[in-house]
């Protein structure tokens, strides 16, 4: 069968190319339906993007919720066994908020996720993949990474109470270094400690430069040596260094990136290791995944589709 490609959506077009990537490098396709029990959103509400659900009461009175996220059902049904790997790849829709209307919204997700034996041939592995998901949806792309034992190592060192951490953290995600020198100093963060997190706050760029600075800035060296080996894999082509991207670090931990791409002014990827999430979820081992917001590709030209 031939698919005249000039009748697709911008969307799927991207979508067949990156499921043909995924099945490829050998990852199985995962399939589930469009709604889970509420029970399960609600316990892990923190790790969804949006608070807002759309639910609906069962014919049995159990209540349920049309999936707005794809992971939490992955890692629910997943089965991890000590020294093997699930990796499994999706292209879904998820109902939340729009980012643009503030309405609910169908989305589609294309992604992957890794669960089980993750080791750092397996991170550089999936790293790798999102670096190369970009490129097939737009030259010029960038993956940021960051990595969240750097950061949590030197925030731990300034020693907040837990809402000025908190408070900390949503500032080095904006990138509001003013705001983050007035908290330490309201509450009197020793100024060598603070410094330091100043100088990881601000760092973004080329992965040889900013690494240079994170060796004169006394890191957590076993997270610094890790993100050190595998930059070394995966070259420096397409990829930079930026300690602004965070996720919840009471689901997330280890490496964390975000996708962007021209034309897009937010990010069109998103992903990193969450091994506390599979951790609270009863499940042993570790994880890393990501997912493509094929929602926001609509207006672009596809590579090889112009």
């Amino acid at each position: 069968m031939t698919i005249d490609s000039d009748i697709l959506k911008n969307e799927e077009k991207i979508s067949f190319a990156l499921r043909s990537l995924y099945h490829r490098k050998g990852y199985a396709p995962y399939r589930m339906g469009k709604f889970e029990d509420y029970e399960l959103y609600v316990k892990n509400k923190d790790f969804l993007p949006t608070s807002e659900l759309i639910s609906f009461t069962d014919t049995n009175g159990r209540l349920k919720a049309l999936k707005p996220d794809v992971t939490l059902s992955i890692v629910r049904s997943a089965r991890p066994e000590a020294g093997k790997v699930q990796k499994l790849y999706y292209d879904e829709n998820v109902y939340r908020v729009s980012e643009s209307s503030r309405c609910f919204k169908e989305i589609r997700q294309a992604g992957l996720e890794c669960i089980g034996d993750v080791n750092e041939d397996l991170l550089a592995e999936v790293l790798g993949l999102a670096r190369e998901s970009l490129r097939l949806i737009s030259d010029g792309s960038v993956l940021s990474v960051s990595h969240l034992g750097i950061v949590g190592g030197v925030l731990d060192a300034v020693r907040l109470e837990p809402d000025a951490r908190r408070q900390a953290l949503g500032f080095i995600a904006g990138k509001n270094l003013h705001e983050l020198g007035a908290l330490l100093r309201e509450n009197g963060a020793e100024k060598e400690a603070a410094e330091r997190l100043l100088t990881l706050a601000a760092c973004s760029g080329a992965p040889a430069e900013v690494l240079g600075r994170l060796r004169a800035l006394a890191c957590p060296q076993q997270a610094l040596s890790e993100l050190e080996r595998l930059i070394a894999k995966l070259g420096e082509d397409g990829l930079r260094l930026d300690f602004s991207i965070l996720g919840d670090m009471r689901y997330y931990n280890g490496i964390a990136f975000q996708g962007y791409v021209p034309g897009v002014p937010s990010g069109v990827l998103s992903g990193g290791q969450y091994d506390r999430l599979l951790h609270r979820m009863g499940k042993a081992g570790g994880a890393i995944g990501f997912a493509c917001y094929l929602d926001k590709l609509e207006r672009l030209e596809v590579k090889g589709h112009a």
